[in-house]
């Protein structure tokens, strides 16, 4: 079996005209999975694409017909580029539609390759199924490229790196609230991080305010923002950031479920701490953002144990009430905001 190329190492195979006749690709990483298309199209010429470089998409063509693209002559050039997307055969999915794919021509294509054809497979699946010969053929003759999603921390380390060829700096707290906002998902980050370098500048530096200003915020943002003024009770302010989410028709039930998860995290967070675990470890556990983890730390400090564990339970009975329609929904999610901003307790107001 064939050593996993990495992004960076099939670029160097490509600059070194080091080629292999087939390539796997599979992941869910789409982005990657693009780059690395890119990388094996640019052995051919940009005139010579048009006749030698085909996409086809396996949802709609059968393999065997893609085999024959592949094993046709390149036109005015000496290689054929051919890249068949959706190869669902590979994975325990299920397969969609009624395309009849006759394997023995794809097995027999992989043994014996056209010399003068470059055989690219596209799986964006997380897993290919290691029971199928035709998995076990491919990985012990092709060139084999994984792009799973990266974790936040090679994500951060990307975002650098991107910045850093763009010619500005990104600071750690940018990066952190970014991949916080939108995971490590980098054909969006991609597309923010070049908003905000031509925002910033040649030589500038993207900075936390940056990514507020520029990145979209999500409803779960705006509860985080309402979670802050909270914990810092500062009550006028955690009260205008519900009337802006309000105004925004969104439907206090849901403003009152992402809350409670926050309390509900920071109440994790400090269990946890007392426990000895550290910040990575915490984000693991509770199965957030590191990012996330080190926020729900900060406001963990201002709150002791028992006041938490009465407001959560305080929590489920609002979210009851609420549900039950014994009071107004709005007003029962104020009264809980000015309680919690003001360290009430909660036999008090109500």
């Amino acid at each position: 079996m064939k050593k996993v190329l990495t992004i960076d190492a099939l670029k160097k195979n490509i600059k070194n005209k080091k080629i292999s006749p087939v390539y796997l690709i599979w992941g869910t990483e789409l982005y990657l999975a693009e780059e690395a298309i890119q990388s094996i199209s640019s052995l051919l010429a940009p005139d010579e694409r048009d006749f030698n470089l085909s996409i086809h998409n396996l949802d709609e063509i059968s393999v065997q017909e893609v085999m024959e693209d592949a094993e046709t002559m390149p036109f005015l050039g000496d290689r054929r580029i051919v890249i068949m997307k959706n190869a669902a055969f590979l994975t325990a999915a299920k397969e969609k539609g009624k395309i009849e794919h006759d394997l023995k021509v794809f097995e027999q294509y992989i043994q014996n390759p056209a010399d003068y054809s470059i055989l690219v497979i596209v799986v964006p699946h997380e897993k290919l199924d290691e029971r199928k010969k035709i998995v076990k053929q491919l990985k012990s003759q092709a060139e084999t490229i994984q792009v799973s999603q990266l974790s936040n921390e090679t994500a951060e380390k990307w975002l650098q790196k991107e910045a850093e060829q763009a010619g500005v700096t990104i600071t750690k707290d940018a990066s952190e609230l970014l991949l916080s906002r939108l995971g490590a998902k980098l054909g969006i980050l991609s597309k923010e991080l070049e908003k905000m370098i031509l925002y910033v500048g040649q030589n500038g530096s993207i900075t936390r305010e940056t990514v507020d200003e520029l990145v979209a915020r999500t409803l779960e943002d705006d509860v985080f923002g309402l979670v802050d003024h909270v914990v810092h009770k500062r009550t006028e302010q955690a009260l205008r950031s519900f009337y802006d989410l309000m105004k925004q028709n969104q439907e206090p039930i849901q403003i009152h479920a992402l809350l409670t998860r926050q309390f509900r995290i920071i109440n994790g967070v400090k269990e946890l701490q007392k426990k000895g675990y550290g910040e990575k470890q915490i984000a693991s556990a509770l199965k957030i953002h590191p990012y996330a983890a080190k926020l729900a730390a900060q406001h963990a400090k201002q709150f002791d144990e028992s006041f938490l564990r009465n407001y959560l339970s305080e929590f489920a009975d609002t979210d009851y009430k609420m549900k039950t329609g014994q009071m107004d929904k709005t007003l029962l999610l104020e009264m809980e905001i000015i309680k919690l901003s003001q360290g009430y307790q909660v036999s008090s107001l109500v």
